[in-house]
Formats: C-alpha cells, structure tokens, sequence
C-alpha cells in the first residue's frame, strides 16, 4: 500500500524588518503639551496628541505629509488653509498636504486627539512654521 504524505502550503509573503509596522509609544514633550507615537510604518504615522488648555501648535504646512485630525476629548479650534471649524468628542477633520494649518485648545482641559500622518517622508523635520507662540519660527 502506497504511504500518503499531507503537506500543507500557506500563502504568506516574508515582510522585511525595515517594512513591518512597528509600535512606538514614544513620547516627547513640546510648550503647547505633548505628543505620543503610537505606530508607524511605510506611509504612515499615528500619533496620540495632547494640547494644553489655551494652547497652540505653530501655524505650519508640510511638503510631504497629509494628516487626519480625530478629537478624543476636549475642543479643537482648527485652522486649515482659510477655513476655521471647532471640533469636540468623535468629530475629525483633514489637513491636506503643502496646506497651512494650526491646532488649538480653546477650552479649559486637555484636548487629546488622534494623528494619522499619511506621506512618503513623515519625520519631524518636514515643517514650515509662520508663526510660533514659542519663537519657533523657521520660514
């Protein structure tokens, strides 16, 4: 009698190191609150964000990023290009690349928000300041 062998083939390509996602948790502090990464890999960034109650980021733009905006808690006044809108609790909003943009906390506690960066360059570098609340500005 013939012996029968079973294999069994799985459909899984190898990722390199340098691709795989990789959780960061991270965190750096800034005059305006704080900022954690969560995650990063090819493309994209998220970040947990923190901003003090009445403060704010620079107004800044980025030449190779686009960024999603979701407020956890607390109130976001958002400046993007000339539009200004105010978000609170599960309400977002887009920032489109190479667009002038300021993140501010009107309110009186933390605004905690969620950041995904989406871009083919996503370092700390990449940004434009026109105006600092902490003599940052770099045009």
């Amino acid at each position: 009698m013939a012996q029968f062998q079973e294999t069994t083939q799985t459909n899984t390509l190898p990722i390199p190191v340098a691709i795989a996602n990789k959780s960061v948790a991270a965190t750096e502090l800034r005059p305006w609150g704080s900022f954690t990464v969560l995650e990063e890999g090819r493309g994209y960034k998220i970040k947990r964000i923190e901003v003090k109650p009445g403060h704010r980021l620079s107004l800044q733009m980025h030449h190779h990023r686009s960024e999603h905006w979701i407020v956890v808690s607390g109130t976001a006044r958002v400046l993007c290009g000339e539009k200004e809108v105010l978000l609170s609790n599960n309400e977002s909003t887009y920032v489109p690349q190479c667009t002038s943009h300021r993140l501010e906390n009107p309110g009186v506690i933390p605004l905690v928000l969620i950041e995904v960066q989406n871009g083919e360059y996503l370092g700390e570098d990449d940004i434009i300041r026109y105006q600092d609340d902490y003599a940052r500005t770099k045009v």
